[in-house]
């Protein structure tokens, strides 16, 4: 086998061949092809946040959550109807085509859960979930392995704000329903009582956790793995003001209370940092600000009235 570099030749080895092969030319890029690989590094950067956010709630993710969830954050972002290549974020975005992003593929929310639901928000921008009756017996579809040694589920919904603009992401609330192997809860409404910032972009989560009882002081212990771990997003809601982009890297300065409840995170997001770029390169006019702010309405997910299931 011959490996290397002779000339404008590169020889390499792939299994038991020998691959022949000219050696890359570099090429100078567009700025429209510069613009679309920056949104989509911004796409990626921003899709790390959200995991990095639900980590909490869907505690095992499969091998291709980072490249789906880069995809539907992408999507919702060229999705946008207000700004152009280059020029937005997700809180431009259509966040529909991130409702419904499963963290675990392995074990999809979408058949793990067979209970219908509707997300539902007030005037003053609190969220409700309005869940039908569960049976664990035969409403949670779990593995064998689960359900032979499980004690008890929690059904947890989380509900995080963030601000891809001031770089920052809160840990609202978290709701918890528990139940016997064999329990059964009646029809209900989940209500949360924090009313969000006006700047915030809203996520809520749903995911399903198994423990099992022991004799240990704690009690129990989680059976959730690689292989059982469901959780998706059920709601998305665009920030009703936003604010403008950073025009230089944002360092937010936390109060003593937020730091001893540790809700509010810095998210190291690059986006900013890359649209920044491009207002060096190609000039002010990129981040033009009347088609950076956007003050949209989200459309109604569940019409009233209408029973509709995970799947």
């Amino acid at each position: 086998m011959v490996r290397g570099t002779a000339g404008s030749v590169v020889y390499r080895r792939y299994r038991d061949m020998n691959i022949i092969q000219g050696k890359p030319s570099k090429f100078k890029q567009t700025s429209e092809s510069i613009r679309a690989s920056t949104e989509f590094g911004l796409s990626s950067s921003t899709a790390a946040v959200i995991r990095r956010a639900f980590q909490p709630a869907y505690v095992h993710h499969d091998g291709q959550a980072v490249s789906r969830s880069t995809q539907l954050v992408y999507r919702g972002i060229r999705g946008s109807l207000t700004g152009q290549v280059g020029e937005r974020d997700l809180h431009d975005a259509d966040l529909k085509s991130i409702i419904g992003m499963e963290f675990n593929n392995n074990s999809r929310m979408s058949d793990v859960l067979q209970v219908s639901h509707r997300v539902e928000r007030d005037a003053q921008g609190r969220i409700s979930v309005l869940m039908g009756a569960l049976n664990a017996k035969t409403d949670l579809r779990v593995p064998l392995s689960i359900n032979k040694v499980v004690s008890k589920y929690r059904i947890r919904f989380s509900l995080i704000g963030f601000n891809f603009r001031k770089e920052y992401y809160e840990y609202l609330e978290v709701r918890d329903l528990e139940l016997s192997k064999y329990g059964r809860l009646e029809a209900q409404e989940i209500r949360f009582e924090t009313q969000p910032a006006a700047d915030q972009l809203l996520m809520l989560s749903v995911s399903v956790l198994a423990y099992r009882e022991t004799r240990m002081e704690e009690g129990y212990v989680l059976l959730n793995s690689k292989e059982f771990s469901p959780s998706a997003l059920i709601a998305a809601y665009a920030a009703e003001e936003p604010g403008e982009y950073p025009s230089g890297p944002v360092n937010m300065e936390l109060s003593e209370a937020q730091i001893r409840e540790a809700s509010i995170y810095c998210m190291g997001y690059a986006g900013n940092r890359l649209l920044r770029d491009l207002e060096r390169k190609f000039g002010p006019q990129i981040l033009a600000p009347q088609k950076r702010t956007t003050h949209h309405k989200e459309p109604e997910l569940f019409p009233v009235g209408k029973r509709v299931s995970f799947s």
